[in-house]
């Protein structure tokens, strides 16, 4: 045989070996989530602790995170039918008043991190109406099932890698309830994100969301005193928050008018 059919041999016989040490098959439907458990599970055994691969091993294939994955829809919406379907101006309405109710909040924080009030509080308005919308599907479950499914399984698998780790330093339970795709608190974090920006404690409480957000957008490369509308200095880090050329126009727009621009 020729050196040339050797190295062939050679190079079949590492793709071989790679695709024996894959990292748990993901699938499209629910009937291999439990098999993909026992899998990640036995994986990630030195990487996440007893208990959190405990509160794994009981999670559940989420049809609800799968349904709204595939359904997103109002993204494709223009600006002015997004902000209608979204009701942006109750969105600025009730932000102003809640500027003015906590203004010693959005000064500490605007000191900080050098955000002002306008796009946290567009931010908190769209993601859960202030507050009144978390979420009611359980975290760990909603996580788990987009780690597994196939669209954006590598993605996904670095926030369950997160969310176990919360779960040992308590910011997670296995009980904890959340937005379909995972986030979690008053502006919905990923586990990642409350990982890398969190200030500490449950961002179930709206200082401690409020203050992480920034944290997010100055860590995103947010400049004190510089504009955030499209084309200015700021843009960029409202771009971080949310890949939706949508959503983030509707940020920026109900953040200037809550600043009263």
């Amino acid at each position: 045989m020729t050196g040339h059919g050797l190295r062939l041999m050679a190079a079949a016989a590492l793709v071989g070996l790679t695709g024996a040490a894959q990292a748990a098959q993901c699938g499209n439907t629910a009937a291999g989530f439990e098999s993909w458990k026992d899998e990640f599970i036995a994986e990630a055994k030195g990487r996440a602790s007893p208990t959190a691969l405990a509160a794994l091993a009981n999670t559940s294939y989420s049809t609800a995170t799968i349904s709204a994955d595939r359904g997103q829809k109002s993204f494709k919406l223009s600006l002015d039918q997004f902000l209608a379907k979204r009701g942006g101006n109750t969105i600025v309405s009730r932000g102003r008043a809640l500027k003015a109710q906590n203004a010693a909040l959005f000064a500490s924080i605007e000191q900080r991190y050098g955000v002002p009030p306008g796009p946290l509080l567009a931010i908190w308005g769209m993601e859960t109406g202030f507050g009144a919308v978390k979420g009611n599907v359980n975290t760990l479950s909603a996580v788990a099932t987009l780690a597994y499914d196939c669209r954006r399984s590598a993605y996904f698998t670095e926030q369950l890698y997160a969310a176990l780790k919360l779960v040992d330093s308590g910011v997670l339970t296995p009980t904890t309830r959340g937005a379909a795709h995972g986030e979690v608190g008053h502006t919905q974090f990923l586990p990642k994100n409350v990982l890398t920006y969190g200030v500490g404690g449950s961002l179930d409480s709206a200082p401690v969301a409020l203050n992480s957000t920034a944290n997010f957008l100055k860590g995103h490369g947010w400049q004190r005193g510089a504009g955030y509308q499209p084309g200015e200095p700021n843009f960029a880090a409202i771009q971080g928050w949310n890949a939706a050329g949508v959503y983030q126009r509707a940020i920026a727009l109900l953040g200037a008018r809550i600043d009263g621009q």
